[in-house]
C-alpha cells in the first residue's frame, strides 16, 4: 500500500494521527500508522478497511498502483490554500484519475496521449506569452475563431481536465500525474466547480500556458500565463474584425456580445481590449471606475444562470468511456455506479432513458 496514499487520505478527512488512532477505538496506534505512511509496516486487512471506513475513501484507493504520484502540482493561487486545503485536493485529483485510468485499462485503452505541441518556449517579455497563444492556435489548427468548448479541447488533446470543489480562493491547479514503470506522465487540469463558467475557462487556458510556458523563463508565470489566457481565448486579429482597431469608448451592450462570443469574463474582455491596442490605458481605467466597477466581484449577466450553473463545458470523456465499457459487460451496472460516483438507482434510471432535467456528468 502506498503510504503516501495514506497520508493524504488522512489529511483530506482532517485527522492528525494519535485523532485516527482514536477514531479507531485505539486498534493499532498513532506509531503505527506513521508506520504505514512511511511504507514501513503493512496494516492488517481489518485495520485497512476500518481506515478506509473512517476516511471515507474505498480500498481501491488505498490499495491501486494505477497512480504513483502527482508531480509539480502548481495551485493557481496559494494564498488561502493551507497544508489541509492542498493534501485534500491532492487526495481528491489522485482518487478521480484512478478511475479514469482503470476504465483506459478495463477498455484497453492507452491514456490519451499528451503530445507537446512544440518545447517549452523561454519568455522574455509578457508579450511573448501573446506570440505562444499564436503559435498554439496555429499548430492546432484553430484558426482566429473563439474556441467553443476549452474542456473538450483539452480532452482531445490528452489532458486529464477535472471539475471538483475547490477551497474559495482558488481557481485551479496544474500537474503531472507519475504512473510509475516508466509509463508516460498524464497532464492534469483542475478547475474549481463553484466558479463561473467564464472563469473556469479562463482558468483552463491560463493553467495550459503553464504546460507552455519554460520553467527557466525570466518573466513571472502567473502573468504570463494570463496574458496567454487572453490571447488563447481571444484572438487580437478576431477581435480587431469585430469592434475595429482603436476605439475611444465601447458601450456596455457591446462589450456584453463581446463576452458571450468569446465566452469570457467582462472584465477579461475590457483588459484585452486594453492589451491588443482597441481601447487606450485611460479608457480602461475609466470604465472600471464607472459602469464596470464591481466587474472583478460579480460577472455582469453571467453565461451560468439559476439552475444552468455549472452545466455548461464539462468533462464527458470520464463518461463516454464507462457507458462504453458498461455497454460492452465489462463492468457491471453497480461497478459503473461506483465508478460514476452515482447512486445505483440513478443508473438505473438513466440506462431506462429516463432522463428528466440536465444531461447528466458526474466526474
Amino acid at each position: 500500500m502506498p503510504g503516501e496514499r495514506l497520508k493524504l487520505a488522512r489529511k483530506k478527512a482532517g485527522y492528525s494521527l494519535r485523532a485516527l488512532s482514536d477514531a479507531m477505538d485505539n486498534k493499532v496506534s498513532a506509531q503505527a500508522i506513521g508506520k504505514y505512511e512511511r511504507d514501513e509496516m503493512m496494516p492488517a486487512s481489518d485495520v485497512l478497511t476500518s481506515m478506509a471506513d473512517i476516511l471515507d475513501v474505498n480500498l481501491e484507493y488505498l490499495m491501486s498502483n494505477q497512480v504513483k504520484e502527482l508531480r509539480g502540482v502548481e495551485f493557481r493561487k496559494h494564498s488561502g490554500t493551507s497544508v489541509k486545503d492542498r493534501s485534500r485536493v491532492e487526495a481528491t485529483v489522485i482518487e478521480k484519475v484512478e478511475r479514469y485510468l482503470s476504465i483506459e485499462e478495463i477498455l484497453d485503452l492507452e491514456s490519451a496521449a499528451w503530445h507537446e505541441p512544440f518545447e517549452p518556449m523561454v519568455l522574455d517579455h509578457l508579450d511573448d506569452a501573446a506570440e505562444m497563444a499564436d503559435r498554439l492556435r496555429k499548430k492546432w489548427g484553430l484558426g482566429i475563431d473563439p474556441i467553443p468548448n476549452m474542456t473538450e479541447l483539452l480532452e482531445e488533446k490528452g489532458i486529464k481536465v477535472l471539475v471538483i470543489e475547490l477551497p474559495e480562493k482558488v481557481s485551479g491547479l496544474t500537474c503531472m500525474v507519475d504512473r510509475g514503470d516508466d509509463k508516460e506522465f498524464v497532464p492534469v487540469i483542475v478547475v474549481n466547480k463553484s466558479f463561473p463558467l467564464e472563469r473556469r475557462r479562463f482558468t483552463l487556458a491560463h493553467e495550459l500556458g503553464h504546460r507552455l510556458i519554460d520553467e527557466n523563463s525570466p518573466v513571472d508565470h502567473e502573468k504570463a500565463s494570463d496574458v496567454f489566457a487572453g490571447a488563447f481565448l481571444v484572438n487580437a486579429k478576431h477581435l480587431k474584425e469585430e469592434i475595429g482597431e482603436h476605439r475611444h469608448s465601447v458601450s456596455f451592450p457591446e462589450l456584453v456580445a463581446l463576452k458571450r462570443m468569446y465566452r469570457v469574463s467582462a472584465a477579461a474582455m475590457l483588459m484585452r481590449l486594453k492589451q491588443v491596442g482597441i481601447l487606450s490605458d485611460s479608457a480602461v481605467t475609466y470604465a472600471f471606475q464607472t459602469f464596470a466597477r464591481g466587474w472583478r466581484k460579480e460577472e455582469p449577466q453571467p453565461l451560468e444562470t439559476g439552475n444552468k450553473k455549472g452545466e455548461f463545458e464539462k468533462p464527458k470523456r470520464f463518461d463516454r468511456l464507462c457507458y462504453w465499457a458498461l455497454s460492452e459487460r465489462l463492468i457491471s451496472p453497480s461497478k459503473a455506479s461506483e465508478f460514476l460516483q452515482i447512486p445505483y438507482f440513478e443508473m438505473e434510471r438513466l440506462l431506462q432513458g429516463n432522463v428528466d432535467n440536465n444531461e447528466n456528468n458526474h466526474q
